[in-house]
């Protein structure tokens, strides 16, 4: 089972911009498809976008133009570019497999604070 570490949070002004990081334990070649999630306080986990291992890509609507997912499979990773953030974004960012969301396996996520 494929071990996720986020890294790359912090806090931001409005307006501004993070990159996120998502390395793997073991190649991600042959995972399908690499998603990224956030949970804000109080809110239920939600869906933001995820990439194909072909490099194929699909974002929420409430990120969708902001936000970009790529990946290095090279160096098992996998990034989250988060441009133009808001408050709305604070959340902790969470990366997963599809699996690993299936048996509701999570890592400790990453920390976007967004101030205003």
């Amino acid at each position: 089972q494929v071990q996720l570490v986020e890294s790359g949070g912090g806090t931001v002004q409005a307006g501004g911009s993070l990159r996120l990081s998502c390395s793997a334990s073991t190649t991600i070649v042959s995972i399908n498809a690499m998603y990224w999630y956030r949970q804000a306080p109080g809110k239920q986990r939600e869906f933001i976008g995820f990439i194909t291992s072909s490099g194929s890509t699909n974002y929420a609507d409430s990120v969708n133009g902001r936000f970009t997912i790529s990946r290095d499979n090279a160096k098992n990773t996998v990034y989250l570019q988060m441009n133009t953030l808001n408050p709305e974004d604070t959340a902790v960012y969470y990366c997963n497999t599809a699996l690993r969301v299936s048996m509701n396996l999570w890592g400790q996520g990453t920390q976007v604070t967004v101030a205003s």
